[in-house]
């Protein structure tokens, strides 16, 4: 458990956005989950918020295409799902319109805190991975890779792959932070829920009433 549970599992959806104009007013904080298709994003914002549907999941990859935004229930304070890139089932210009928007958000964003990257861990450091870490080296962007699926693998091997990465970021120079994380067992939650409350500044502020049909 933290202080800051209540904040978190007070997440609502706002607004689906097809590109950054259509993102709520750029004031305020927030945070971006970024990964690869079925890397397991979408879980990961479901189990931080303790919510079985805010984000939607699928095992078809890709399905996330629009740039979701939910906010908690403290002044302008949100998390951000991106759309997953990678195998999506959509024809290829659709696909290039989509990341040329998420790149669009990504560079020009100015209440954007950090991204939290999700990766597989069995599967780290993949090409779109590499990419999203040489753009936030280039724009001094904070990092918080999360390394989803980690009751896939027994402790010693996930330990393992949480090292490689870190060393893989201090190599880089890239700001940024590795974690385990597992949906399924719980394992990395209250890390993640105390590393974003730092992003987001909850300490000291007000909570106020948000109505979740807001």
């Amino acid at each position: 458990m933290t202080p800051f549970d209540s904040i978190f599992q007070s997440a609502h959806f706002i607004k689906s956005a097809e590109k950054l104009s259509q993102c709520p007013l750029d004031q305020g904080v927030e945070v971006a989950f970024a990964g690869r298709s079925n890397a397991g994003k979408s879980t990961a914002l479901n189990t931080l918020t303790n919510q079985k549907k805010l984000a939607r999941t699928s095992k078809t990859p890709g399905r996330t295409q629009l740039i979701n935004c939910f906010g908690l229930n403290v002044e302008d304070r949100r998390l951000i799902d991106l759309p997953g890139y990678g195998f999506a089932k959509v024809p290829i210009e659709m696909k290039k319109v989509w990341q040329a928007h998420m790149q669009d958000y990504l560079m020009n964003r100015r209440s954007l805190a950090g991204v939290v990257l999700v990766m597989d861990i069995r599967h780290p450091l993949k090409e779109f991975d590499e990419m999203m870490l040489d753009w936030a080296k280039a724009n001094h962007m904070k990092v918080h890779v999360l390394l989803t699926k980690s009751d896939k693998l027994k402790r010693g091997p996930a330990q393992a792959s949480m090292f490689s990465v870190q060393r893989e970021l201090k190599a880089q120079g890239v700001d940024g932070t590795v974690q385990t994380f597992s949906a399924l067992n719980g394992d990395g939650v209250d890390a993640l829920r105390t590393k974003l409350s730092e992003w987001l500044v909850l300490e000291n502020l007000e909570v106020i009433p948000v109505s979740p049909n807001a």
